[in-house]
């Protein structure tokens, strides 16, 4: 699968991501906080499904075939 998220879109998904569940752990939102997995998993991975389903990507032009898997 080749990935649509640039770099620094995936670190910054990851971060949220962490923060979000760390809310679903300790803080008071714990149902809102589980919606952290979605951009911890697609930060992770560099795809993201909504993204392949619109034709969009975060990579810039000159860096896409760097990024193909």
């Amino acid at each position: 699968m080749d990935r649509n998220i640039g770099t620094w879109e995936r670190v910054l998904r990851v971060v949220v991501g962490v923060a979000l569940l760390v809310l679903a752990v300790f803080g008071p939102n714990m149902a809102w906080g589980l919606v952290g997995v979605f951009p911890l998993i697609t930060g992770a991975m560099g795809v993201c499904p909504l993204y392949r389903a619109l034709g969009v990507t975060s990579i810039p032009v000159g860096h896409r075939e760097l990024h193909a898997h």
